[in-house]
């Protein structure tokens, strides 16, 4: 310290100022490191939830298609809307209490898969990437090794394989890519 002193005190400030540079890049990548952990445990948690809701709406789709029977054949809802208040009883019959938000999107809009113009499942309009590509429950294995939310498609039943029309919910602003719209 007396060696600074007598040199002169600004070649030692340039020192604790390198070593003071030097701390801020190491808590700059730390913050930026721990950001991106942040992120990606947000998107699995949104994966997970976007999981639950599909397996409610496959639920509901489910309870409306065996619930009755129209002229001796089971028939799918012909919107999400009447999956809250089904319109083939007198009174009140609900299979889902609401119109989930895409925890994806962060939207009501869903699309919708359609055969005759009914719908038989549901799926997020959203195109980003997804982080989970396996480990899936056994009724959605279909989702296995599959790219994007949108082609995750919560069908009823689960493992429904047919030519479908797909279309955007009510309100949403269009069809998914490489679908047919069915409106």
């Amino acid at each position: 310290m007396a060696r600074c002193r007598r040199v002169g005190q600004t070649r030692c400030g340039g020192f604790s100022y390198l070593w003071l540079l030097l701390l801020l890049a190491f808590i700059g990548v730390g913050l930026a490191v721990a950001a991106q952990l942040h992120a990606t445990a947000v998107q699995r948690q949104c994966e997970q939830e976007l999981l639950a809701i599909g397996w409610q709406f496959r639920t509901a789709l489910g309870r409306y298609h065996e619930a009755q029977q129209v002229a001796g054949k089971k028939e799918y809802p012909p919107s999400l809307e009447d999956l809250l208040q089904d319109p083939r009883f007198p009174g009140i019959e609900r299979h889902l209490r609401k119109i989930f938000v895409d925890p994806i999107t962060r939207k009501k809009q869903w699309g919708t898969l359609k055969i005759g113009g009914r719908i038989v499942g549901v799926h997020s309009l959203s195109e980003a990437a997804t982080l989970k590509r396996d480990g899936f429950e056994p009724e959605d294995m279909a989702f296995k090794g599959k790219q994007k939310y949108s082609d995750w498609v919560f069908t009823y039943p689960p493992n429904l394989i047919v030519p479908v029309e797909s279309e955007a919910a009510p309100g949403a602003s269009g069809a998914a890519p490489g679908a047919s719209s069915g409106k």
